[in-house]
């Protein structure tokens, strides 16, 4: 997850990516293999008009505001601009729904799915939360971030994403034949297993992208949930967060085989939160990777 220890490796890997510029002359592509903080990095949000794509599928976005227990969470759809087709819970990382966030439910859409990023923080800040340009480095981010992740517990989240199925399964652009799938990054990357288990008749599919707290000691840890989920299970591991906790993926391959669940577990060559795209950390090559493991467990909703 996104704290002190990533925050040396983000130290670390940027010392190293000065040096490897200087000394040899490498641009962005070629560093990109190597991994940093991801996802605890820069937040950016634009109120432009969206840009058309270029590729995949014309699709169609909005701004949304869906009616949950605790309130109106305010949250960013998008889909192929025809048709009905299965659906994606995106929930993102520890910095919140902003633009990069956005465009990784843009890409779902263009790829044919109907992406509902929603904005997890929504009982503290609508968003954006955070200025642009904004960095999990700078304690007062961290602190202004603290108390908003506080009245996130189990529950909360649960309660969340049985409304945002809801509102999805209400939606023309939904299948409602097809199941659900959903994915989380880094801070929920666990919160996937919580909606599964949630909603286990409508998820189908649960992808963790450097998930943090999937494996704990708590009677409600997720793993100790994967049981109760009918879901084939995506778990993409960094692999700094494996230096730290190796034996969490052996626990989670338990953890599927007792509950008889699908689960491809990997540990990715790529630092924590490499998957998202306005962070130092970001991978290309490992991020499509990823993605493209997520679109081959969503093509069997």
């Amino acid at each position: 997850m996104c704290d002190d220890f990533t925050l040396a490796d983000d130290a670390e890997w940027q010392a190293m990516r000065r040096i490897s510029r200087r000394g040899f002359g490498l641009g962005a592509a070629g560093l990109a293999a190597g991994g940093a903080l991801a996802g605890c990095m820069a937040s950016s949000d634009s109120s432009a008009e969206p840009t058309p794509t270029s590729s995949g599928l014309a699709i169609t976005e909005r701004a949304v505001a869906i009616t949950t227990p605790d309130g109106t969470a305010d949250a960013f759809f998008a889909h192929p601009a025809k048709g009905r087709h299965a659906a994606v819970l995106v929930w993102p990382d520890i910095m919140g729904l902003r633009d990069s966030f956005k465009d990784k439910g843009r890409q779902l859409a263009r790829a044919g799915y109907a992406a509902l990023v929603v904005n997890h923080y929504y009982r503290s800040a609508k968003a954006p939360m955070l200025p642009a340009g904004a960095s999990f480095t700078d304690p007062s981010i961290r602190a202004q971030i603290a108390p908003w992740g506080k009245v996130l517990d189990p529950a909360a989240y649960s309660r969340d994403a049985k409304a945002f199925i809801a509102w999805l399964d209400q939606q023309a652009a939904v299948d409602t034949a097809r199941k659900i799938g959903t994915v989380g990054h880094c801070m929920t990357g666990g919160v996937i297993i919580r909606t599964a288990a949630a909603a286990p008749d409508r998820v189908g599919v649960a992808a963790s992208m450097h998930g943090g707290g999937l494996v704990s000691d708590a009677p409600d840890s997720p793993h100790r949930l994967i049981s109760s989920t009918r879901a084939a299970l995506l778990i993409a591991i960094a692999q700094n967060d494996d230096a730290r906790e190796p034996g969490a993926k052996t626990t989670l391959r338990e953890a599927c085989d007792v509950a008889g669940r699908t689960c491809e577990i990997e540990v990715y060559p790529a630092n924590h939160g490499w998957t998202v795209a306005d962070s130092p950390a970001y991978d290309a090559v490992q991020a499509e990777r990823a993605f493209q493991r997520q679109l081959a467990m969503y093509a069997k909703l």
